[in-house]
C-alpha cells in the first residue's frame, strides 16, 4: 500500500516548489526531506541512502494532472455552451424560415386572379408622377352561399355587374402621403363608346376594362395598377383577420342592407362589414357618406391586416394571406409585393371625394345623378399627376355621420 496520498504534494501546505527536496517518508517533522544526496536533509547528518521505512521517488504512484476548469463533457467549453454550435442551430433556422416564407410568397402570387384590365387604346394618359391605382368594389355575389345572401340581405346575383365602390389611390414617387379619392359610382360622365352615364354603367356595359378606359380620360391619370373586390371576397378577407374595429357615433339599423349595429367601439364580423359600407339609407346625402364610410372602414381593416400583431402571428398572417389573394382580382401586370406595398399606403392616405358642383343633377337618360365640379377636379388630378401637395380644400377627408335610424 503507497504510504503517500493521492495528491499530497497538491493539497499539502508545504508541497514543494519544482526542483526542491520532498519530505521524508514517515517523518512526523514536515521539514524533515530528502536530498538529491539520498540522506535526509534538516537534521545535521550526512546523507548516508534510504532508510527501510522509506519510500524512494521512483516508486511513488503517478499522479493524474491538475484539473483547472469543469470536468469535460458538462457545461464547460463542450456542449451547448459553445459558441460555433449556437450559430450553426441559428443559422439554419433562418434558412429554413427564408424557404418557407420565399416558397409561400411565390405559391400566393401564382394564386392571385389576374385580368388584362390595363390596355393601351388611343389617347390613354402618359405616365406621369408616382404611380395610380383603380380600386373597385364590385357588387357580384360570388363567393357567398345562398344562406350568406339571406343573411346579408344582397338578394340573389344578378346579370350585369356594376361597381358600387369606386376608388382612385395615387402613391407618390417623392415619399409624400398617399391620397385616397372616391369616385361616386353616380357621377355623370362620358363613357367610351356608350356617350354620358353615370360612371358605374361602364362596368356593368364593358366591365373593369372599359372602367378603367374611363376612369383615365376622366381623371387624365394613367392607371398602372388595378384590384377589384366582390362581396364574397369582402367577406372573407375581413373575417381572415378576425373582424374590423369601428367606433360608431350612433346606431345604425337599414333593412336594405341588414344592419343593425349598436353605438361604440366594437368588433365587425365580415358579414357587418359588409352591410355597413353598403349602407346608405341612414344619411340624407346616403352615397356621399357611404362612401366615406367605405374609407374608414378600408382604412381600419389595412391597419389591422398590416400590424405587427397580425404579421408575425402565423395563425392570422397565414389565413389572412391566403384570404386576400383568393378574394381579389388584379391586372396582369400586378404581383403580391405590389399588393403589400399598397396595403401599407391604405393605412393612413389622405383621403377625399372628386369636387361636386350638383350631388342631385337631373339626366334625361340615368336620372338624377352626381355632376362633378370640372375645374377643381382638374386641379386636384393635376396635382397628383405632378406630385405636388394637394390644397387642403380639396381634401375633404373621411368623418363619420352622427345621423342615424
Amino acid at each position: 500500500m503507497s504510504e503517500w496520498p493521492e495528491g499530497w504534494y497538491r493539497d499539502s501546505p508545504h508541497a514543494p516548489a519544482a526542483g526542491g527536496d520532498v519530505p521524508a517518508a514517515g517523518s512526523a517533522d514536515p521539514t524533515v526531506r530528502l536530498s538529491s544526496g539520498g540522506g535526509r536533509s534538516g537534521t545535521g547528518q550526512p546523507g548516508t541512502g534510504y532508510e527501510n521505512d522509506q519510500v524512494p521517488p521512483s516508486h511513488w504512484p503517478q499522479q493524474p494532472p491538475a484539473q483547472t476548469g469543469r470536468p469535460a463533457g458538462g457545461f464547460g467549453r463542450s456542449g451547448w455552451r459553445r459558441p460555433g454550435r449556437w450559430i450553426k442551430v441559428i443559422a439554419a433556422l433562418i434558412a429554413l424560415i427564408l424557404v418557407v416564407a420565399a416558397g409561400l410568397y411565390f405559391y400566393l402570387d401564382s394564386r392571385l386572379h389576374r385580368e388584362n384590365v390595363l390596355v393601351d387604346y388611343s389617347g390613354r394618359p402618359a405616365a406621369s408622377a408616382g404611380s395610380n391605382w383603380l380600386i373597385t368594389g364590385s357588387d357580384t355575389r360570388q363567393g357567398l352561399t345562398r344562406a350568406q345572401e339571406r343573411q346579408y340581405s344582397t338578394g340573389r346575383d344578378i346579370s350585369g355587374h356594376r361597381s358600387d365602390t369606386i376608388m382612385l389611390l395615387h402613391v407618390p414617387s417623392n415619399g409624400a402621403r398617399p391620397v385616397l379619392v372616391s369616385l361616386p359610382r353616380d357621377s355623370y360622365v362620358p363613357i367610351p363608346g356608350h356617350g354620358y352615364n353615370k360612371i358605374n354603367a361602364a362596368y356593368s356595359l364593358g366591365g373593369p376594362k372599359l372602367l378603367a378606359e374611363t376612369v383615365q380620360n376622366l381623371t387624365g391619370l394613367r392607371i398602372g395598377h388595378f384590384m377589384e373586390i366582390g362581396f364574397g371576397g369582402f367577406v372573407n378577407v375581413v373575417n381572415a383577420v378576425g373582424g374590423v374595429n369601428m367606433c360608431l357615433p350612433g346606431p345604425l339599423k337599414d333593412r336594405a342592407s341588414g344592419l343593425n349595429l349598436k353605438a361604440g367601439c366594437q368588433t365587425l364580423n365580415g358579414g357587418e362589414a359588409l352591410s355597413y359600407v353598403r349602407d346608405r339609407h341612414n344619411f340624407s346625402n346616403q352615397d356621399l357618406q357611404r362612401i366615406q364610410d367605405q374609407r374608414l372602414l378600408v382604412k381600419s381593416l389595412l391597419s389591422k391586416l398590416t400590424s405587427t400583431g397580425t404579421m408575425v402571428n402565423p395563425f392570422q398572417s397565414v389565413p389572412a394571406a391566403f384570404g386576400t389573394v383568393g378574394a381579389v382580382t388584379v391586372d396582369s401586370g400586378t404581383h403580391l409585393y405590389q399588393l403589400i406595398q399598397v396595403a401599407f399606403a391604405l393605412r393612413n392616405p389622405q383621403t377625399t371625394t372628386v369636387p361636386i358642383a350638383n350631388a342631385n343633377y337631373p339626366t334625361s337618360n340615368a336620372g338624377d345623378a352626381v355632376l362633378l365640379d370640372t375645374a377643381l377636379a382638374h386641379q386636384l388630378f393635376h396635382d397628383l399627376a405632378t406630385d405636388h401637395a394637394v390644397p387642403k380644400r380639396l381634401l375633404s377627408g373621411s368623418k363619420l355621420s352622427r345621423q342615424g335610424a
